[in-house]
């Protein structure tokens, strides 16, 4: 006669079954590794609460925060800005020239972030114009990133002015992301600023910043309500160019 063993039940004979590998181990409850990991993640969440404030909001909670706490943070934060006045050595929109993309974009990115806007030939191009103010304020906020124009029919023989403005981001010599206008953003209302920038929310997703960075402003949760479309989107659109390849 054949009796049924049901594996899971918890009997002296499943465990003799289980010692001789007659039938399979238990399967471990998983709450307790869940419950494990809920309060590993208090705690770090409680230990890093202060991860996003920057010197005077450090200042604000010397009632609140243990002293040593919080100087802990204080070296913390003035660390990175002494890292980023280090290399913050651009602090310049770069006019580039076709024979010089190679040096200035491709092998520069080895060591940083190198934007690129590829503007229009033409004036009446709001899009262009307004990108082109943004990349100034852009370069002497954050210096430790490169920002490079070059008109885009020198840089790609034949390239669509309908495609002006392109941003090109390299890093490591590669292209990782290219918005083909501003229409991923917010067209000519593009800003730096605004639920943290819609130009910062690039560099964000990009890595080129952190959210912790210092110079980022602080925006109110209201003001924080909408995320750019192109955040949502991170997939490279292919570009519309000739086959002259010489220019990365």
């Amino acid at each position: 006669m054949q009796v049924e063993v049901n594996p899971n039940e918890d009997t002296e004979w499943n465990d003799i079954l289980r010692k001789h590998g007659i039938i399979p181990e238990k399967p471990k409850d998983p709450e307790p590794l869940i419950q494990e990991a809920l309060i590993e993640a208090e705690r770090k969440a409680y230990e890093n609460r202060l991860e996003d404030k920057d010197l005077d909001e450090l200042d604000e909670l010397e009632d609140e925060e243990d002293e040593a706490f919080l100087e802990q943070y204080r070296q913390k934060r003035l660390a990175e800005l002494s890292t980023l006045q280090q290399t913050s050595v651009h602090n310049q929109v770069y006019p580039l020239q076709k024979v010089d993309y190679a040096r200035e974009v491709t092998e520069a990115s080895n060591s940083c972030f190198v934007l690129v806007h590829l503007s229009s030939s033409t004036g009446g191009n709001v899009e262009s114009q307004r990108l082109t103010e943004l990349w100034r304020t852009l370069a002497a906020k954050y210096g430790d990133i490169k920002f490079c124009e070059i008109r885009a029919n020198m840089c790609i023989e034949g390239y669509p002015e309908r495609n002006t403005p392109t941003i090109l981001v390299y890093r490591n010599t590669e292209i990782k992301r290219q918005l083909v206008t501003l229409r991923e953003l917010k067209g000519p209302r593009t800003t730096v600023e605004g639920k943290r920038g819609d130009i910062e929310r690039l560099l964000l997703d990009l890595g080129a910043l952190k959210e912790s960075d210092v110079r980022l402003k602080k925006r109110s949760d209201s003001s924080d309500d909408e995320r750019p479309a192109m955040a949502k989107n991170k997939s490279i659109r292919p570009m519309v160019q000739d086959d002259d390849d010489d220019w990365d």
